[in-house]
């Protein structure tokens, strides 16, 4: 990338139409060296673009069907933007962003992992507790007319039970301590990037088989990022796998696990119930199958949608550009890979060091 040098200019963030969070503007707007420059499509895609390339950070929607496709950053956006130097994403995922594209274009990736991890952990328990209580099926059947003697909803204690958590990161922990301090569970997890020590650390027990921890589980609970290894890990075998009348909660991102398999499994009895949170296509359209599941709970990946925690994450966000405006590598960096490539670019570019000490 050829930069142009902007020494003399305050840090220019981009961020296209909205932010999820006021946080975000009201944070930014106390450090003077940071600029904010929103980006509309009133004149068209490439002008907003142009309006981008003189930006050396870009604050990216997360929500991959929510951002128009010229946004995401890739190869082709970041051939265009010859000032970037860092990109955030809004929310500890990065559906939206290619690290690896990144690393090549000396742009650094952060994100805001455990910004929103209370509010995603507090909508896994209560999913669990929904389907094992069976709220939705009394539900469609009390809106419906269909009363029932009571005994036909008879549901399940979340206490004592077995969950497999399949990652331990921020949510997956505070998940774990939920599930411990208020029901007394068995807690394991699935996660081959983290050590059984840490593991134990995090509130589980470490299981280096997925299938084996499946077959174990009264519930099963996604907490882990979309990648090429996490893409359809839950599959038709996946759900075999897993104890006949157990139930799947996922907070996580959709693609990870296989729809029309989950459907099959809901449809053959042998999984109980899901709650869905994440989806192919988000929101799915209105004829989805399993939007009319009786043993499903569906939400539109609000999981992480409360305002503590859209202040949070958009606060770590704004605290992340002063920092590197600063001169400092932030914290959740991506791709750490290309911190040194990114000094080199730094100092071309606005004449001063960038260090990881404050």
């Amino acid at each position: 990338m050829g930069e142009t040098r902007v020494s003399n200019e305050r840090f220019r963030i981009g961020y296209l139409i909205k932010v999820p969070h006021q946080s975000f503007l009201e944070t930014a707007a106390k450090d003077p060296a940071l600029e904010l420059v929103r980006l509309t499509l009133d004149e068209g895609e490439n002008a907003a673009l142009a309006q981008l390339a003189t930006c050396q950070g870009y604050y990216v929607r997360a929500s991959r069907d929510e951002l128009p496709k010229p946004f995401h950053v890739n190869d082709t956006l970041l051939a265009r933007l010859p000032n970037l130097l860092m990109a955030a994403s809004q929310g500890a995922g990065y559906d939206t962003i290619e690290p690896a594209a990144c690393t090549r274009a000396g742009v650094l990736l952060v994100n805001q992992a455990g910004g929103n991890a209370e509010a995603v952990a507090e909508h896994a328990v209560g999913m669990m507790l929904a389907l094992l209580k069976r709220f939705p099926e009394c539900h469609a059947a009390m809106r419906e007319g269909r009363a029932q003697r009571r005994e036909e909803f008879m549901g399940r204690n979340l206490l004592g039970k077995t969950v497999g958590l399949i990652g331990i990161g921020n949510v997956g922990t505070r998940t774990a301590a939920i599930l411990h301090a208020a029901f007394q569970c068995r807690v394991l997890a699935y996660d081959p990037y983290v050590d059984a020590a840490t593991v134990a650390d995090r509130g589980a027990e470490k299981c280096d088989d997925l299938a084996a921890m499946l077959a174990q589980c009264d519930i099963v609970s996604i907490h882990c990022p979309l990648t090429p290894e996490s893409r359809a890990m839950m599959a038709a075998d996946g759900f075999a796998a897993m104890k006949p009348g157990s139930v799947l909660v996922t907070t996580a991102r959709g693609s990870i696990h296989d729809e029309g398999a989950l459907l099959a499994a809901l449809q053959s009895g042998h999984i109980a119930a899901a709650g869905l949170d994440v989806w192919e296509q988000e929101p799915p359209p209105a004829d989805h199958p399993l939007l009319s599941h009786p043993a499903v709970i569906c939400t539109q990946h609000t999981a992480g949608v409360t305002h503590e925690s859209r202040a949070m994450i958009t606060r770590i966000a704004a605290e992340a550009f002063s920092a590197f405006a600063a001169g400092r590598f932030p914290p959740r960096i991506i791709n750490p890979e290309v911190k040194a490539r990114v000094a080199e670019r730094y100092r071309a570019a606005l004449g001063r060091d960038i260090t990881d000490h404050a």
